[in-house]
């Protein structure tokens, strides 16, 4: 099966599904995507009605774009729900730029990406922007891997209700319901409102997810002006998965979850604490002022404010009472106890754009300020000592301020565009212990100053295109870097890019070449900290190399193929590593969780406008658990087949669309993501074959 896959792959059917021209997207005319479009760039522009609409029925954005280029997408839980991620390129979530029409979303210190915190999110959303590699200059941290925009869907222009309901494996079920108004106060306001409510028992043992989220838009328009007022977030508890399991568990029980045990005096497992789980609340706050001025010039404003709050608990066993700051009780030092992390945070600030067009010079400049305003604290109860009520034994605050400004400038010369991109960006951040705990915080204070320039150009070729670009840029560490290494560095990256768009009758194709040269790359070292996130390591000098190819091909009215496929080489030179020998020198290693090969391939069939059926491959190659290429500390390759289909059809004002999705359809026993514990391999279990099944049902 792997050789017809890639033989399908090399004699032309490279997919390209969502990246070329958008023209036929029903959805205003967005600045930021026809910008976008004519970058000297590697991207995708994914309509979300017409490409992921008929797969979303509860699993989280990570997963929905699993077969985007170059995308491989992980699951705490194993099913889709709950804490999910993705790498593009290799490079993690926390190198990667997510924003929400502009607005940064990855968290200002840890800078990952928590979808989890606003389920359903493609629900409400109308395209998304991907930008491989470091792309262009956008708000937040630098792209080290990707940059992704999610950008959401205005209201309707007639009133609606709509619901959608699915139900499938692990008694995984979501239901949704949506108003929208439609125009009225003479055509000039409009308003939607969303609530979704998603659970799952998980694949995994215990590893439920209890999921709500919201969206609120309202809309003005009014001659060149355009108001929106945008609510949204969610509210999670799920049950920790964070763990992972060692190998020989995962041969004999791979669902088995260690988070939550409790052991005897023999060390053997007795029971399990039912409410080991992560809570947070995450609300989001937005309001977009869009000014045309005339024919020319545009500017957009945004001013938003996020405000998150939640903790994780655990059941801790045999742990001392100086690590809480407590007197020992009885003459005993130690005793078992009920602990939970909390973060109370703030996010807020402005960005701002204009557009403008000077002759054949289209010009985009940009200004942000943000503030990041983080509370951490911890509370504490004792298990057999009912006189230890709950109690805080830690706190410490940090700020962080970013302050950023870019310009942009394509020129039209004939068939040539002349791209140049200049950024300046200051970051201050200040962290400081105001209760001591023991390993809680710090008391640090530092400053970074990034200038990152990017210059490309493209050439017309008929309906197509090839472009050359280069790009720098620079990122800070995050928050866990700092705490563990002071003197952590910050990460530099050269960029280049060479690629063509063009159209070959039925077949559009697409293919880009990329060299990514780091210097203190940060990159993931196998372990994970006390909340399941990846540690970093400044890896000194390191590329990223590859050749990344797509195409979609018509073959008739009924029938469409399409896919994409990276090859890709990502070495550490002369990677370095600290063990109980003191320095060793690894010489050249293949960059952690870095498949050499990850591609896609799908087949369409449209028999008339009601029916749809999909069936969707992907192919990624073997991935080291750390940078020492040890054989034993690999996850090996997999090959997964997913099928969906959809049924259309319409009863008078009704519009009804019933859906199937069934993942993994033969059933692959395979692992995407893992870590490494004292020398061991841990992994993640997926799931075997599991489907969803669903139904929407709008009224107009």
């Amino acid at each position: 099966m792997k050789g017809l896959f890639f033989l399908g792959l090399t004699v032309g059917a490279f997919a390209f599904v969502q990246a070329q021209d958008t023209d036929s997207i029903q959805t205003r005319p967005i600045e930021a995507v026809n910008f976008t479009k004519r970058l000297p760039v590697a991207k995708e522009i994914i309509n979300v009605r017409k490409d992921i609409d008929s797969r979303n029925l509860g699993q989280d954005l990570p997963i929905l774009l699993k077969n985007q280029t170059s995308v491989i997408s992980t699951s705490d839980a194993g099913n889709g729900v709950g804490y999910t991620g993705f790498r593009i390129r290799g490079v993690s979530g926390t190198a990667i730029n997510v924003m929400m029409n502009g607005v940064p979303y990855n968290d200002s210190e840890s800078q990952g990406t928590f979808f989890v915190n606003v389920p359903d999110l493609t629900s409400s959303a109308s395209q998304i922007l991907i930008q491989r590699g470091v792309g262009t200059s956008n708000n937040g941290a630098a792209a080290f891997g990707a940059s992704v925009n999610v950008l959401s869907k205005d209201p309707e222009e007639k009133f609606y209700v709509k619901t959608d309901d699915s139900y499938g494996s692990f008694n995984t079920y979501k239901y949704s319901a949506e108003v929208g108004s439609g125009k009225f106060w003479g055509n000039r306001l409009s308003v939607m409102g969303r609530y979704t409510h998603i659970n799952s028992d998980g694949y995994i043992d215990r590893a439920f997810s209890k999921l709500n989220s919201y969206n609120f838009t309202a809309l003005f328009e009014e001659g060149k002006t355009r108001i929106r007022l945008m609510a949204f977030g969610g509210k999670e508890k799920t049950y920790q998965a964070w763990n992972g399991i060692d190998r020989k568990t995962w041969e004999t029980d791979p669902k088995f979850n260690y988070s939550g045990a409790i052991y005897d005096a023999d060390g053997n497992i007795s029971g399990f604490y039912n409410n080991e789980t992560d809570n947070y609340r995450q609300n989001h706050y937005q309001l977009l002022w869009e000014q045309k001025f005339n024919e020319k010039w545009n500017l957009e404003t945004t001013l938003h404010y996020t405000k998150g709050k939640g903790y994780y608990e655990n059941y801790k066993q045999g742990d001392p009472f100086s690590r809480y700051n407590l007197p020992d009780v009885n003459g005993d030092d130690s005793s078992d106890f009920i602990r939970k992390k909390w973060l109370n945070n703030d996010f807020y600030g402005i960005v701002s754009t204009l557009y403008g067009k000077l002759g054949m010079v289209d010009l985009n400049f940009g200004a942000v300020a943000n503030q990041y305003y983080g509370r951490h604290f911890g509370n504490v109860t004792g298990v057999f000592l009912p006189q230890i009520n709950e109690y805080e034994y830690y706190r410490n605050r940090s700020v962080k301020n970013e302050v950023s400004g870019f310009a942009k400038a394509l020129v039209k010369l004939n068939d040539f565009e002349i791209f140049g991109d200049l950024q300046l960006r200051n970051v201050d951040y200040d962290t400081r212990i105001i209760t001591a705990g023991d390993g809680e915080g710090a008391d640090l204070k530092k400053n970074w100053l990034f200038f990152n320039p990017k210059a490309g150009i493209n050439y017309r070729i008929g309906n197509g295109k090839v472009f050359l670009s280069y790009a720098h840029a620079q990122r800070e560490p995050n928050r866990d870097d700092l705490l563990a290494n002071n003197n952590v560095k910050a990460e530099k990256l050269h960029d280049f890019e060479a690629g063509v768009e063009k159209q070959f009758g039925i077949v559009s194709f697409t293919a880009n070449l990329y060299y990514m040269y780091y210097v203190n790359q940060l990159v993931l070292n196998g372990e994970l900290n006390n909340v399941g996130a990846f540690i970093r390591t400044n890896s000194g000098k390191s590329y990223r190399s590859g050749i990344e190819l797509g195409a979609l091909a018509k073959i008739s009215k009924q029938w469409e193929i399409n896919g994409n496929v990276s090859f890709s080489n990502n070495r550490n030179l002369d990677f370095k590593i600290e063990n109980t020998e003191g320095i060793q020198d690894l010489g050249n290693t293949q960059i952690s969780f870095s498949p050499d090969i990850i591609a896609n391939l799908a087949l369409k069939f449209n028999p008339n406008k009601n029916f749809q059926f999909s069936l969707m491959n992907q192919y990624v190659g073997k991935q080291y658990l750390d940078n020492s290429e040890d054989e034993n500390l690999q996850l090996k390759d997999y090959f997964l087949t997913d099928f969906n289909a959809q049924y259309q059809f319409k009863i008078k004002n009704n519009d009804i669309a019933l859906k199937l999705l069934v993942n993994n359809i033969f059933n692959k026993k395979y692992v995407n993501n893992g870590a490494v514990w004292d020398g061991e391999p841990y992994y993640f279990s997926q799931a075997g074959t599991n489907f969803m099944f669903g139904i929407s049902w709008t009224i107009r």
